[in-house]
């Protein structure tokens, strides 16, 4: 929409003042009632200039022209810089002109704040109804979840999008950072761009999944990061899979969320539990190996220990689940003596992760009729310059006490009192150590799957005086640092 506006004393009297108030009011109500968009593209032309809707999450909201949505976010939250820009607060975002040099300020300022002031109504208007539209996007999930997924398809009018992203997101406040979050995607059932956003809350925790054509655009996930950073989120990333796969990929996101931290808030399901190293291994002993552990596997066992691996303990798995505590007990016991194995033992547990994350796997018997053992990996497997570099890079920086204090609290399944006994320190000496290394390490010892890495890699390391009986000592059991 565009038309000619005259401003100045000279355009005309005294009388007619009221008359162009009264116009340039009804012209922004009428761009209102059509859209938000309009309402900001309508506001531009009346200060022959430009006009930016900019929120702080999702960045520029509407932006006439295109062109100036950057330099209308940047005025938002560098106002000193831009003294230039008018500036008024409008539906939780910040309405951003940038008129002509020509015009009056009075002209200006009302544009300003009629355009606020209305899109102020459009915004409440939407929060009325917004609770019914987040109820059906919680309804939506569940279906998902429970796998009608050709009713959620056709609820959203999109049978086309086949795969699903996922993101299961935990906070201290999950409410406000659902609310942000769903102003910052603005979702739609009928979508955009050829994908479709469902945001909702199940089970206390923020879940959005991405309806797509089998890759997503990033526009979600870079606002997820944003609202994760600005409300202290930490979430697992699951995807992309088809449809049909979305509880498998809700499992893998809530294990992946067990690996996330305030520096690394978001954890790509596929980047847990030795992923590096899996490519360093030598492609033929190593896929034969995991081959034959894992051939008395089905995918939904292979699927349960690699949620239990990343999750750390059976609980947690039987959350990410969606299962009892006590199936999941039961089911890993019988994994155990199916395997042969102990799976509560961090050898194994690093060896399983790394038969889980080799490239090739067959769901058959291999043709040797001797099992490989999960307790031992093929001869030399580890032992090559690539395999070593790693190893190398990630625990090569630790002192001699705390590699020794690490193996052993490794050892004993990251429980310290075993360890500080073993060790001969008290159980403060060990917890001040094991601090140490992760500040050394840059790495965070709670998660199960580092945990398995940097067991591999001080296997990969290993040295003569690796042993606990060798650590140095004066004097009973003070330590002498080295």
């Amino acid at each position: 929409m565009s038309s000619t506006y005259t401003t100045g004393s000279d355009a005309a009297g005294p009388g007619d003042s009221r008359t162009v108030r009264e116009a340039m009011a009804d012209r922004l109500l009428r761009a209102a009632t059509r859209s938000g968009a309009q309402l900001v593209s309508e506001a531009a032309v009346l200060v022959q200039g430009a006009a930016v809707l900019a929120d702080p999450i999702a960045g520029a909201v509407y932006s006439t022209p295109a062109t100036a949505a950057a330099d209308g976010v940047h005025a938002a939250a560098h106002p000193q810089d831009h003294p230039h820009h008018v500036q008024r607060p409008a539906a939780g975002a910040v309405l951003v002109l940038h008129p002509a040099p020509t015009l009056p300020a009075e002209h200006v300022g009302l544009v300003a704040t009629t355009t606020a002031a209305l899109l102020e109504v459009r915004g409440q208007r939407a929060a009325e109804l917004r609770a019914e539209q987040m109820r059906l996007h919680a309804t939506l999930l569940r279906l998902l979840l429970a796998g009608h997924t050709a009713s959620v398809t056709n609820t959203v009018r999109a049978g086309g999008l086949t795969h699903v992203t996922l993101y299961r997101l935990t906070g201290p406040d999950i409410p406000t950072a659902h609310q942000v979050l769903w102003r910052a995607v603005r979702p739609s059932l009928a979508g955009h761009g050829g994908a479709c956003a469902l945001i909702g809350e199940v089970d206390g925790e923020l879940l959005v999944a991405e309806l797509h054509h089998g890759s997503d655009d990033g526009r979600v996930l870079r606002l997820v990061s944003r609202v994760s950073e600005r409300h202290d989120l930490l979430a697992g990333l699951a995807g992309p899979l088809p449809l049909g796969e979305t509880p498998t990929a809700h499992a893998d996101a809530a294990a992946a969320r067990h690996s996330a931290t305030p520096a690394h808030r978001i954890v790509p399901a596929d980047a847990v539990g030795t992923p590096q190293l899996a490519r360093l291994l030598p492609p033929g002993p190593y896929t034969a190996w995991a081959r034959s552990v894992l051939s008395p596997l089905t995918p939904e066992h292979r699927h349960l220990l690699l949620v239990r691996l990343r999750t750390g303990s059976a609980p947690r798995a039987a959350t990410a689940l969606g299962l009892s505590p006590g199936t999941v007990r039961t089911r890993l016991r019988d994994l155990a003596a199916l395997l042969g194995a102990d799976l509560d033992d961090i050898t194994v547990q690093a060896h399983l992760l790394l038969a889980l994350r080799a490239p090739t796997r067959g769901d058959g018997r291999p043709e040797s009729e001797v099992q490989a053992r999960l307790e031992t990996l093929p001869g030399g497997i580890l032992d090559t310059d690539a395999a070593r570099t790693w190893a190398v890079g990630l625990v090569g920086g630790l002192e001699p006490h705390l590699r020794i204090a690490l193996a052993c609290w490794l050892r004993h399944h990251a429980r310290t009192a075993p360890a500080a006994t073993e060790l001969h320190v008290h159980r403060t000496t060990l917890t001040a150590w094991l601090t140490r290394c992760a500040e050394r390490l840059g790495q965070n010892l709670a998660d199960a799957a580092v945990r398995a890495e940097l067991h591999l890699a001080l296997e990969a390391t290993a040295k003569d005086g690796d042993d606990p009986r060798d650590l140095p000592r004066r004097g009973g059991r003070t330590y002498r640092r080295l």
